[in-house]
């Protein structure tokens, strides 16, 4: 676990230049705005430890799976978010060297990513080879106003020299993806040009035709003044440059301004992009950048208006979770329904930036309670949408009759996971995507989207796991084989509970909204049966044999479910008794120690723990939470937080502060070591999850708000806000009371701790907080 970053309740503060740390600080001041994104590089050359990221939402490459043994219904791809052209490129010669802090003595560094206003500044001293001396100030955003550009304030002074200066401010699009299989470059060049102070690249990604156009525009200021500047144009093989040679004076401060933007063919026709660009470019150069970084703060000030955290007497916490909804709210606006939420976002390569059942797990709930019903309801709408890739999936792996296997990783429907355990065998994805649309319907109430489009989803979905099971006449019940659950830590195992548990789910959720819709709209009802080809009597009473004959595994003697079919002949031994040098095990242990273990990557039993707790009582909740927590290594980003919202609910409060420290500051102090691959984007939603569902005890039964929250031994309040039906909450709470305000919206009601709350529009009130031991 790292802890060079300040703590600070706005602001993530690096001060002394970590060159060992780089990739990880780079990873965290990534920034983006739904449309594009960058990681935390230097504008300036840097031959130090570094991985360049630039990205654009929506446009990927289908880089062929690299494999020593092809299986039938094997991916032929995975899909990558591609490494995009650099735009904040500068390079700065001083008498003809080159500014490299990888080289240069540095002092006085300072990173700061400035979450309240949405902007990452920089501040050193550099002391080259030759002895000068130059303090460099820089500060960039990516607009979230003007959502395709970006912007940068590049300050340079001379500290102890009169002379030269050259500033070549660049776009470079001859860059390659770190983690491409076969070491291939992505992208073909189509256009270039240059003009005075400005420069294009548009460029097209092999194989998938997309093109993207970067374009660059700047001014350069001497004493704060505009100046007059001769800018000589450079071109190479998907470059562009304007190279300015300046004299400078010791002291005085030389500042260029570069902006930029990246047009995608996603948005714009191929024809327009170069016109557009152009456009585009000169709109926002006469705003300038003094006025788009004022209207970046004012927006970023509406969104922490809404869905803002505050934390009191805790600043590592509250610096976790801004930092958490910080990046969430820069990764998806929400605002496009062709786009989803990629694992690291627009922080690394990792993960391929694809969708995985992250988002129906983890981000939904977010976005459900801080933006507009609408975003919530566009991510149900992309999984609509490929639906019948979805059916062609699994197609290919034997299934038939509309079956649907929803893809593990794919960015067009299309499954393009590269790991035989994981494409073929961690089917629980199918429970999360079928979930997702009962909790969107649980908390808007907005039932019409069942027979718009989740019943044929829904019907896929249990048609998949109608043919999964098969008869076992050991049992004399149906069993699942060969699946890998939640913990990836343990591959093709039989009956897995998670796994099994959501089929059973799954169908007699399919079966209720039959019924809904069936009753509230026949008609309806008759047009999907005759578009889904729905044998209702077959169907139904097959999904209804299953249901009541599903084994789920249970030992009767410990009282708690088995996690799969024989893992009590595991040796069963605490995460405790192993040695901090044996973290994490992925890092240190064989893949087949691993398996023969019983360590648990995340979350499995407990997560399905969480999503049904209605279904089970304290009792068993606890005894399971206390067999499985001790096992559990917590090496996947998703798992702290399930435990967190659990132990809260248990009245574990030191366990469960515990679970969302860890969650919170995951990639902040880079607990599992892996932070400089990028962030772990999707988690970040399971953080704000342990404060409002886990604290907060907010659940939503029969339509209405339910909260049970207590205030961690170390806080001294936390408050949160979440909509709900029309209406904006605000729930603070203190260790004796809590302070619920009706902000917006009409009269309503809500339960705390079980008790009814009238809450009249833009009124407060107060309820005496009692000892709260367990959420009821």
């Amino acid at each position: 676990m790292k802890n060079y970053l300040k703590h600070d309740e706005w602001c993530i503060i690096e001060e002394g230049f970590n060159r060992e740390f780089n990739e990880i600080t780079e990873s965290v001041c990534s920034l983006g705005n739904g449309r594009m994104g960058q990681r935390g590089n230097f504008e300036e050359t840097f031959t130090g430890k570094t991985l360049q990221g630039n990205y654009v939402a929506g446009v990927y490459y289908p880089d062929k799976t690299r494999v020593g043994w092809w299986k039938n219904g094997y991916p032929e791809y995975f899909a990558k978010v591609l490494n995009a052209a650099n735009w904040i490129g500068i390079k700065v010669e001083i008498e003809e060297e080159i500014l490299d802090l990888h080289t240069a003595e540095v002092s006085d560094f300072k990173r700061v990513l400035n979450m309240k206003e949405g902007y990452l500044q920089r501040s050193f001293i550099a002391t080259l080879a030759s002895g000068r001396q130059v303090q460099i100030n820089t500060i960039r955003f990516n607009s979230i106003v003007d959502d395709e550009a970006g912007a940068i304030s590049y300050s340079i002074t001379p500290l102890n020299f009169d002379g030269k200066i050259v500033l070549t401010p660049f776009i470079d699009g001859d860059i390659k993806n770190k983690d491409a299989n076969y070491d291939e470059k992505f992208w073909d060049e189509v256009h270039k040009e240059t003009a005075f102070a400005e420069g294009y690249v548009e460029m097209v990604t092999k194989k998938t035709g997309f093109h993207v156009i970067t374009g660059q525009k700047f001014q350069i200021f001497q004493n704060g003044k505009a100046v007059e500047f001769t800018s000589f144009p450079l071109k190479a093989e998907k470059y562009v440059a304007s190279q300015v040679a300046l004299s400078v004076k010791a002291n005085e401060a030389t500042v260029l301004v570069k902006y930029a933007c990246n047009l995608s063919s996603e948005n714009h026709e191929v024809a327009s992009l170069l016109p557009k660009a152009k456009a585009y470019l000169a709109r926002i150069e006469a705003k300038g950048f003094d006025k788009m970084l004022e209207e970046q703060a004012e927006k970023w000030a509406a969104k922490w208006e809404t869905n803002d955290i505050v934390i009191e007497g805790d600043v590592a916490a509250q610096q976790g979770i801004r930092f958490n909804i910080f990046q969430m709210n820069q990764t998806y606006t929400g605002e496009d329904a062709r786009l989803n939420i990629g694992p690291k976002g627009f922080t690394g390569e990792k993960y391929g930036g694809s969708t995985y059942w992250d988002t129906e797990a983890y981000c939904i709930p977010f976005y459900l309670a801080t933006a507009d019903q609408q975003v919530a309801r566009n991510l149900l709408i992309y999984r609509w949408k490929q639906l019948g890739k979805a059916i062609e999936n699994a197609q290919k792996l034997g299934f038939k009759d509309g079956a649907a296997l929803y893809p593990m990783v794919t960015m067009n429907g299309e499954e393009c996971h590269n790991e035989w355990e994981i494409t073929f065998e961690e089917i629980h994805r199918n429970g999360a995507i079928a979930y997702a649309i009962y909790d969107y319907v649980n908390y808007t109430g907005d039932e019409a989207y069942l027979a718009e489009y989740g019943f044929e989803v829904l019907l896929g979905i249990a048609r998949f796991w109608s043919q999964r099971v098969n008869w076992s006449e050991a049992k004399k019940q149906y069993v699942m084989l060969g699946v890998t659950g939640p913990n990836e830590y343990e591959n093709n195992v039989n009956n897995n509970w998670y796994t099994s548990y959501f089929a059973v789910w799954c169908m007699k959720y399919l079966i209720e909204v039959s019924e809904k819709i069936k009753a509230s709209n026949p008609e309806r009802y008759n047009e999907l049966a005759s578009l889904t080809n729905l044998n209702e009597t077959d169907e139904f009473d097959r999904f209804n044999h299953i249901i009541r004959n599903m084994y789920l595994g249970e030992d009767k003697e410990l009282g708690i479910f088995l996690q799969q079919d024989g893992f009590l002949d595991k040796e069963l031994i605490k995460v405790s008794n192993l040695s901090a040098q044996e973290r994490p095990i992925n890092q240190k242990w064989s893949w087949d120690r691993i398996l023969r273990s019983c360590f648990i990557k995340q979350a499995d039993v407990l997560q399905g723990i969480y999503f049904f707790e209605d279904d089970f009582d304290a009792e068993t909740i606890k005894r399971n939470y206390d067999f499985y927590e001790p096992m559990t290594v917590h090496e996947s980003s998703l798992s702290p937080c399930v435990h967190s919202i659990i132990a809260a609910k248990l009245g574990d409060k030191a366990r469960s502060y515990e679970f969302y420290q860890r969650s919170a500051r995951l990639d902040l102090d880079d607990y599992n070591n892996d932070t400089e691959d990028g962030c772990h984007i999707t988690s970040m939603a399971g953080t704000w999850m342990s404060i409002v569902k886990g604290f907060g005890g907010m659940r939503v039964r029969n339509g209405q708000v339910y909260l049970a929250p207590f205030v961690p031994e170390n806080w001294t309040s936390f408050s949160f806000k979440i909509r709900f039906k029309g209406n904006l909450l605000n729930i603070k709470t203190y260790a004796h009371e809590v302070l619920i305000e009706n902000i917006s919206g009409d009269d309503t009601t809500i339960f705390v701790h079980n008790n009814a709350v009238v809450l009249k529009a833009k009124s407060t009130v107060s309820i005496e907080q009692k000892s709260v031991e367990a959420i009821a």
